[in-house]
């Protein structure tokens, strides 16, 4: 994902090749897209954690950033809005590009900005709200599981990275009709360098498409939405102000955006990583077979799969973190999924516990920037895990499943399964 600059029609940067370390070996590929799809990233992680200080990665001769991997300093760098920054750039593939979307967007914007963009949409987003669509998901859950019930081979994967438009085209307030395709444009705007998404010209040209038609599409929504405000979450950011005025359409239309693409990235990834990887191993039953453990099941999934691999910062101050000295200017890269697998937070850091508790993961990230459909996202999470687990059983494999490559976003694109209704 790299932000989209409406005034030009194009996406800020190229994309970073990674390339050789000679300053870390745990380090070296972290930001190859190639690793989290074909490699095994999970050890490289673990070294990282055992280092008393941080690793630098030089990606190419004028880039290279600082990479975070353990609980603590994870928390460090994402609550400290006023040493860390999010406004020249949040993720990898923009590493050394300043963010056309800083202090625009709620997700590259600092506070106390950020606070007063946020607030509404938090409040829109909050428990009370979702509760009252409960049964709406609940419908959307059982549409998406339907054809499970025919005992032929099912892509759970292509399944579960439809439900989060379905909800959040709901929520928004977009056209049933539209969300298949605003679901595979926003997978490609996630996974640009997979080539299952990638376009002829290569991964800018991906995204650059991507990008013209989400913005052109939420354009048309801003226009026709702005004539008949509803209490849909686009019409909440239209009435939003900001410094006195109420947001510019292209401030809406960036943050329609990125609203629906945290969506995408988060809901799915945690039951793909169940199927993927507890299938066979009676996990499921042991759920199955008592589901009121689904709460705090629902966040170990989402510790274990960690759907989201990293957010990065840059430093605005000199800093110390892990006895490193970080200089204002450096980009920082906290590995979230690495954070979620630290032992010295979590006891027996590789092992699903059904009833782990605590369970303070950062899967939706920690500090001022939390993601803010974090409700949303579990009310569908514990949802679809009931129906799932209440209504079938016997899952087994029904052909070969295959990784996203992207890294940022740690999931399935292809997941085929067969099972067995109760």
């Amino acid at each position: 994902m790299r932000p989209f600059d409406e005034s030009t029609g194009t996406t800020a940067g190229a994309r970073v090749p990674a390339t050789g370390c000679p300053v870390g070996k745990a380090a070296m590929g972290l930001a190859d897209p190639m690793l989290y799809s074909d490699g095994d990233y999970h050890p490289l992680w673990a070294e990282l954690r055992e280092k008393d200080h941080l690793t630098w990665q030089q990606v190419d001769e004028a880039n290279g950033f600082w990479s975070v991997a353990n609980y603590h300093e994870a928390d460090q760098v994402l609550r400290d809005s006023h040493t860390f920054t999010s406004e020249r750039g949040t993720l990898l593939n923009i590493l050394g590009v300043e963010d056309p979307a800083g202090g625009r967007q709620i997700a590259a914007t600092d506070p106390p900005r950020h606070t007063i963009m946020r607030a509404r949409l938090q409040k829109a987003m909050a428990i009370k709200a979702i509760e009252r669509q409960e049964e709406m998901i609940r419908e959307l859950v059982l549409e998406i599981l339907q054809p499970l019930q025919d005992g032929g081979p099912f892509d759970f994967a292509e399944a579960m990275l439809a439900l989060p438009v379905a909800v959040g085209g709901v929520s928004m307030g977009l056209p049933r009709e539209d969300w298949p395709w605003l679901a595979k444009l926003l997978n490609s705007s996630i996974a640009a360098d997979d080539p299952a998404y990638r376009r002829p010209g290569g991964t800018q040209e991906t995204l650059d498409h991507a990008h013209r038609q989400l913005f052109a599409y939420f354009q048309d929504i801003y226009g026709e939405r702005r004539r008949n405000l509803g209490d849909d979450l686009i019409s909440v950011l239209i009435t939003t102000e900001v410094d006195g005025r109420t947001m510019t359409p292209g401030e809406v239309m960036s943050n329609c955006y990125s609203v629906l693409l945290g969506a995408v990235v988060t809901t799915p990834h945690s039951p793909n990583y169940m199927m993927a990887e507890h299938l066979e191993d009676g996990l499921l039953d042991s759920w199955a077979s008592d589901l009121s453990v689904t709460p705090t099941a629902v966040e170990e999934a989402l510790r274990m799969a960690s759907p989201v691999s990293h957010f990065m910062r840059y430093a605005v101050n000199d800093t110390v973190i892990r006895g490193t000295r970080i200089r204002a200017g450096d980009a920082v890269v906290v590995w979230l999924g690495s954070a979620n697998r630290d032992g010295a937070v979590f006891p027996n850091p590789d092992t699903f516990d059904l009833r782990r508790r605590p369970n303070k993961h950062v899967a939706f990230g920690i500090g001022p920037h939390y993601c803010v459909g974090h409700t949303v996202a579990r009310v569908t999470l514990k949802i679809l895990f009931a129906e799932l687990l209440g209504r079938f059983t016997d899952f087994a494999y029904a052909g070969e499943k295959s990784r996203l490559q992207s890294n940022f976003i740690s999931g399935y694109k292809n997941l085929p399964i067969t099972a067995r209704p109760r």
